[in-house]
């Protein structure tokens, strides 16, 4: 680890909100996430038909919403190509505001998480409710709330005839965060995206790499590289000259060895602060069934394993950021990894 990078605290990015404890993409959910101590609340972003930014992990709302059941919105199924792959529900780019607005979030993984359905009933928020949120939870604890949104689904967007870049960088200018003192960063997994976006703000930006496949903007152009060749020597440096910070799978930082345990760091992180970029890692949450199998406690996927264990080994590899559904919990073992740093 560089000593630019060395003495930097990791940060804390609350994934989707607090999302092991609420509803992930509500208001709920941010505000807790805030209340653990994250530093950063990390939404979604959308766009309804009438271009406003809305909070979904997904365009597709049947899964996160109570849409499929709603007999209003029954003719509203549809069968659609979304980032290549074909999908049949309710997609929230058919949908206004006020129609959004009008349904219920609800639990997306309710068998791992039967607590959170006690918070079904949360309406689904805007960008402009969690920015305000963020702005007075920042306010309120006395240190700023950061936001860390991704553009979800840039290209499909696009060709249903919406920009989400130009709806973000609206509600920036809107909201005027840096005067308001709210730190930002955008990610993305297109890199064409960022690119025009590194073209008309000085907003910092995060590549988001994932393990497998390669981003849908290069797919749609019929360009051959995936998201591994974002990882070479000369895809780190192309990334380096629009973005500040890579947002990666945690297994590209420490792999898996075959029966699933945490195996020894690999490269990525020296190579990226070489270039001056951080490292994200994302997702880390507490349940067995997302966990590495060195670190699982008893039989049960919904078992709450060794998550802060896990989260230990990824600070020492030096990341820059981890992305958690267990704020609290990621909180505490950025703590111990301070404090045994510092003695």
């Amino acid at each position: 680890m560089s000593d630019t990078f060395a003495r930097q605290r990791p940060l804390v990015i609350a994934h989707r909100g607090a999302s092991g404890y609420r509803p992930e993409h509500t208001l709920a959910g941010y505000q807790l996430a805030a209340d653990q101590g994250a530093d950063y609340i990390e939404p979604d972003l959308v766009l309804t038909a009438d271009g406003v930014l809305v909070a979904r992990h997904d365009v597709e709302l049947s899964a996160s919403t109570d849409v499929a059941e709603r007999p209003e919105f029954a003719g509203r199924r549809r069968r659609r190509l979304v980032d290549g792959r074909e999908l049949t529900g309710w997609f929230v780019d058919d949908f206004t505001l006020d129609e959004v607005r009008s349904l219920w979030a609800r639990e997306r993984i309710p068998a791992l998480r039967p607590a959170n359905q006690t918070y079904d009933r949360l309406r689904i928020p805007t960008f402009d409710d969690v920015v305000r949120l963020a702005v007075d939870a920042g306010r309120r604890r006395g240190r700023a709330v950061g936001l860390y949104p991704e553009l979800k689904h840039p290209t499909y967007l696009a060709e249903r005839g919406l920009s989400i870049e130009d709806a973000l960088l609206d509600a920036l200018r809107g909201f005027r965060l840096e005067r308001a003192g709210v730190p930002i960063q955008v990610q993305s997994r297109e890199p064409s995206a960022l690119r025009r976006l590194a073209a008309r703000t000085s907003v910092p930006l995060v590549q988001k790499v994932d393990i497998t496949g390669r981003p849908y903007d290069w797919e749609r152009a019929e360009d051959g590289r995936r998201y591994a060749d974002l990882l070479t020597p000369t895809g780190l440096r192309e990334v380096s000259t629009y973005a500040s910070a890579l947002g990666v799978h945690k297994s590209l930082v420490v792999p898996r060895d075959p029966e699933g345990r945490l195996g020894p760091p690999g490269r990525l992180v020296a190579d990226a602060h070489a270039l001056g970029m951080a490292v994200h890692a994302w997702s880390f949450r507490n349940e067995n069934s997302f966990l590495p199998a060195d670190r699982r406690r008893g039989p049960e996927a919904a078992t709450h394993g060794d998550a802060h264990g896990e989260l230990g080994v990824f600070l020492v590899a030096g990341v820059d950021g981890i992305l958690t559904d267990h704020p609290d919990t990621a909180v505490a073992a950025r703590a111990d990894y301070l404090a045994a740093y510092a003695s």
